[in-house]
């Protein structure tokens, strides 16, 4: 394989080099530094080995056996980070952290080989990799406390944060953590990913925490070459945004290698003996450019290149160890040779490993939940004396019917009474109990350590739960309203939903996010508190989304939702229609038509809903409406007017948005023919579109009509009644479809 620029400048300048007096190797490499001489020259190795990854990646891609380039030339420095930490500190790197999993995988007692080879098989898809299985290269193991990340732009810095409170909480709960009680969390990215919002969300988060006195052990690693992709990162810029009070600021020169030894130990042992935040701040180069496909000339100078050469961390600690006199220029390119020769050799092998053949194996960990699992497992109830202390002596199933808030109220208690590792939290939802009451008393019940407020920043609070989540805590944190989800969307897409994708379940992601949603508040707040946009989550892979209208749905879903989240990492949102909060009428004014009894924990096994089940309302052959949320509600009132001008109506409430229950509703479409969908989200990307899909895909020959709100954001007032699905479009609707 031919020799590029980065590694023929490597042997010349290696050549070149003059030693020095033998050193002790059990003493410093070099005055002033804690880095022996005999670390120095193992961290030296993973060096090697993760610069040798970069350079078989290129050549795998140019065989097209391998399909990712993005190395870690030039960031090999963060051995040295690795070997500050323990092999039981929760980590979750970036794309250059080479050199930092390689030293990790030895930290644990592996063979170094094994490192080498599990970031091959990475880089050519094989089926045998294991983490990712062949679905993407990621630095992540199950055995390394290594948790795989696909992230770009520092979206997993939230989680982050969220598995550093994890490993607080869960001591200060005495519950079952998944981490040592003094670990410390470590997160890497890049400086152009540190001006993402989720990175500023993530320092602002453990600054807030700090400054509330919460300890939060957390190691920033900033890693700052200089230049994002072909833009370059103002001087000073990083070191300017990372001074915050309440985070502890080191910086050190990543391509030194003793100097950032001697300040990652130092900035290490701050956040384990503090247990607060540090950022550290690496300055590295780039070598070999931002992956195999980038023209670098195209905007840097053939002087800023020669610069970073001369400024290669794998030259400079081999200069290192050659002026400490532990080796020579000879003996280290022996080894680099030989290094090359072996690795190579494993990424030859790797390309002989088998690939994911099939789209059901590649999709098998995307919903890790077995349907059949879940519908045999009996609800779990605290003991009768649990129960007593936790309902202050009066239990829910001897009060009246309850409101559909009161219903989760009541469940969320009975939870939080037998899952010792729940937590509730969001903005509001504390000592108010939410906007809307929903979650008012669990505190006083159950302490703030276990049901709290968080700032306002969704992307933090889901950040928290994620990181919670992954901790073994069972996290159902609160978004205000469903409009507010989409300014941190991407933490449920891009972080929640593709954990369990890409570790194949190892790091299960137990989940269950509750929103207030949907609209029809009487004209109330405008667009961002009566927001109907669904189709953001149901186009994200085994999300299960819920949907519950009536009280006793909305408890028995609830409790599916924990336990699918907790026995199978299931990543669930559990939608809330505020219009149906506090109704308690279907029909008539005082006729209680919308309460319900709340079961007691004999009778949860009979009112189990599994996932993906309808609810079918009537018995009617003329026609079938099917419907969801506020839908249901008007859906049944124009059932009812219907039947009574003599036309046989039945109601099916889909219950869950994804996955949808195709069978139920198949059966149901079958019994009458004719299948109008009420769907209050819009008209373009709402759910009636995945319904109508799933009629036609399965055959159905019947006639189809749907109603649906309009294409519009919702105005103030009574102009919002003009864009809303209403129950006079409803029975329009079906009168046609009916004659």
């Amino acid at each position: 394989m031919a020799r590029d620029t980065v590694e023929t400048h490597f042997i010349q300048a290696v050549t070149a080099l003059e030693g020095g007096a033998a050193r002790d190797p059990a003493g410093p490499v070099r005055d002033g530094t804690t880095l022996t001489g005999e670390e120095c020259r193992r961290l030296y190795q993973r060096q090697v080995d993760s610069r040798l990854l970069d350079i078989a990646a290129r050549w795998l891609r140019e065989q097209d056996e391998g399909f990712y380039t993005i190395g870690s030339a030039g960031h090999e420095g963060n051995a040295a980070v690795a070997a500050a930490l323990r092999p039981g500190d929760p980590a979750l790197l970036h794309y250059r952290s080479g050199a930092f999993y390689l030293t990790r995988s030895e930290q644990a007692g592996r063979l170094p080989e094994q490192g080498i080879r599990d970031v091959l098989l990475g880089l050519t898809a094989s089926a045998e990799e294991p983490i990712a299985g062949g679905r993407h290269k990621v630095f992540g193991h199950p055995d390394l406390a290594v948790i795989p990340q696909t992230s770009t732009i520092a979206s997993h810095l939230p989680r982050a944060v969220g598995v550093a409170f994890a490993i607080e909480r869960a001591r200060a709960l005495g519950a079952a953590g998944a981490w040592p009680d003094d670990a410390i969390t470590v997160c890497s990215f890049g400086d152009a990913s540190a001006n993402h919002a989720s990175a500023l969300s993530a320092f602002n988060t453990a600054a807030y925490a700090t400054f509330q006195g919460q300890p939060l052990p957390i190691l920033f690693v900033c890693e700052d070459n200089g230049i994002g992709i072909s833009v370059r990162t103002p001087k000073g810029w990083v070191e300017a945004a990372a001074r915050r009070p309440g985070i502890t600021y080191f910086a050190a020169d990543g391509c030194d290698l003793a100097q950032a030894y001697d300040t990652a130990m130092l900035a290490a042992e701050h956040v384990r003996t503090h247990r607060s935040p540090a950022f550290l701040h690496l300055s590295t180069v780039r070598l070999m450019g931002h992956a195999g496909s980038d023209v670098e000339q195209a905007y840097r100078t053939q002087r800023e290149i020669r610069a970073d050469l001369e400024r290669d961390p794998l030259l400079r600690t081999a200069r290192l160890l050659v002026e400490a006199g532990l080796v020579t220029p000879e003996e280290l390119l022996s080894r680099y040779e030989l290094s090359r020769e072996h690795v190579l050799r494993i990424a030859l092998e790797t390309t002989r490993t088998p690939r994911l053949g099939s789209a059901e194996e590649i999709m098998e960990p995307i919903a890790p939940r077995q349907a059949d699992l879940i519908a045999k497992i009996s609800p779990v109830a605290a003991e009768a004396s649990v129960r007593e202390k936790a309902f202050a002596g009066t239990l829910p199933e001897s009060e009246e019917g309850m409101t559909l808030s009161q219903a989760i109220n009541r469940t969320l208690a009975d939870a939080l009474a037998v899952y010792p590792e729940m937590m509730v939290f969001g903005e509001d939802v504390a000592k108010k109990g939410g906007v809307y009451g929903v979650t008012r008393g669990l505190q006083k019940r159950f302490g703030p350590g276990r049901v709290f407020d968080t700032h306002l920043d969704e992307q933090a609070v889901l950040g928290l739960a994620l990181g919670s989540g992954v901790s073994r805590m069972l996290p159902v944190p609160e978004i205000q309203y469903l409009a507010y989800l989409h300014n941190a969307l991407d933490q449920i897409r891009g972080e929640a939903a593709t954990l369990s994708f890409f570790s194949q379940g190892a790091y299960p992601n137990p989940l269950v996010v509750r929103v207030a949603g949907y609209a029809y508040q009487k004209g109330f707040g405008g667009h961002f508190h009566n927001d109907n946009a669904v189709g953001a989550l149901r186009d994200i892979p085994g999300l299960v989304i819920a949907s519950p209208s009536r009280p006793d749905d909305a408890a028995s879903m609830l409790r599916t939702c924990l336990a699918a989240a907790r026995t199978q990492g299931s990543v669930c949102v559990f939608l809330e229609p505020i219009a149906l909060y506090h109704t308690r009428d279907l029909f008539d004014e005082g006729d209680g038509g919308w309460l319900a009894p709340y079961a007691p924990p004999s009778r949860w096994p009979e009112t189990h809903v599994p996932i993906g089940r309808a609810r079918s309302y009537g018995e009617g052959r003329d026609l079938t409406i099917v419907t969801f949320g506020n839908g249901l509600r008007m859906s049944l009132r124009a059932a009812v007017r219907l039947t009574q001008e003599g036309f046989s109506c039945r109601v099916l409430d889909l219950r869950w948005l994804a996955p949808l229950p195709v069978e139920d509703l198949l059966r149901a479409a079958e019994l009458t023919g004719k299948v109008l969908i009420a769907d209050e989200t819009r008209h373009t990307g709402g759910v009636s579109e995945g319904i109508v899909a799933e009629l036609l895909d399965a055959g159905f020959d019947g006639k189809i009509a749907r109603v649906t709100s309009a294409d519009s954001f919702i105005p103030l007032g009574e102009a919002a009644r003009h864009v809303l699905l209403s129950e006079e479009e409803i029975e329009q609707a079906a009168r046609k479809l009916l004659s």
